[in-house]
């Protein structure tokens, strides 16, 4: 029992959906978190993938700049009440800071070269304060690289630009916290992600009552558009681009300025770590029994 509530606990994080219908959707795929993610999509029960990555923890993300090198960091706590702490804020600046200045480009050994920052600052501040994750880029000849923080560090985003001023580039960094893709191009979905999505999208189709009866040719057709508009929204150049007010996607504002994003990375606080729920099992359990 103590495994089903774990799993049930993380299904609902990841997707957002009920306790039942995460319990039934993984009493129907062997107790397997993908497949019951899956089986929550094909019956309609989530519909936003995005929800896989749904923000479940505190903490703050930074961007600092050295030279042609900009670094952008996760740092996590365990309260929101830390994060708006000078103590923490300052204490996250001064991490990113000797970490580029360092470097170093694995984490564990960021994790180590920081670690007596960390033990005395978790000291004072009385919480458990981790550095999940970092990520360096580094502009050579004519490239930028553009960066946005929103809120105060839920979101951080760099973009490694070719062919444009800071200005834009800073502008795109902050349209990818805004419309969060995961590809910049079609060219780089990979094809298992095609295979994958086109498997979820027949399962949709073949449950739709509306579309009993019609012939192979013309469901291939309507799933082959289910799955092109899935990727569409989460392809990078396919995206009307955030600062033109007459929907230009951002492919074609780039090819007009014979301008490439050559790399970007978002960093959303929390994503993906499950945060704590009070007295949970109870929760479950009443629910379940």
């Amino acid at each position: 029992m103590s495994q089903i509530i774990d799993l049930i606990k993380e299904l609902r994080e990841r997707t957002g959906a009920g306790m039942m219908d995460c319990k039934r959707a993984l009493e129907s795929s062997d107790l397997d978190i993908s497949k019951a993610m899956d089986w929550l999509r094909e019956k309609g029960i989530t519909k936003a993938a995005s929800k896989a990555t749904r923000i479940a923890a505190e903490g703050i993300s930074h961007v600092v700049e050295d030279g042609a090198k900009t670094l952008v960091i996760e740092v996590n706590c365990e309260t929101d009440f830390v994060t708006r702490n000078d103590a923490f804020i300052q204490l996250v600046d001064a991490i990113a800071k000797q970490i580029l200045a360092s470097g170093e480009t694995s984490i564990d050994a960021a994790k180590t070269l920081v670690a007596p920052l960390i033990s005395e600052a978790t000291m004072k501040i009385g919480e458990k304060i981790d550095v999940r994750r970092f990520e360096v880029f580094e502009s050579t000849g004519s490239q930028v690289i553009g960066s946005y923080v929103h809120m105060n560090g839920k979101i951080s985003t760099l973009a490694l630009m070719d062919g444009v001023d800071k200005a834009f580039a800073d502008n795109m960094a902050m349209h990818i916290t805004a419309n969060n893709p995961r590809f910049i191009t079609s060219n780089d979905i990979p094809k298992d992600a095609l295979e994958h999505e086109t498997k979820i999208q027949r399962e949709i189709v073949a449950a739709d009552e509306k579309l009993k009866g019609k012939p192979e040719a013309a469901l291939a057709k309507i799933i082959e558009g289910k799955v092109s508009k899935v990727f569409r929204e989460s392809t990078l150049s396919e995206q009307p681009y955030l600062m033109d007010e007459t929907g230009t996607t951002v492919g074609a504002i780039l090819a007009k300025q014979q301008a490439s994003v050559i790399k970007f990375v978002r960093f959303a606080v929390g994503e993906g770590i499950e945060k704590r729920v009070d007295n949970f099992a109870e929760e479950v359990m009443a629910q379940i029994k």
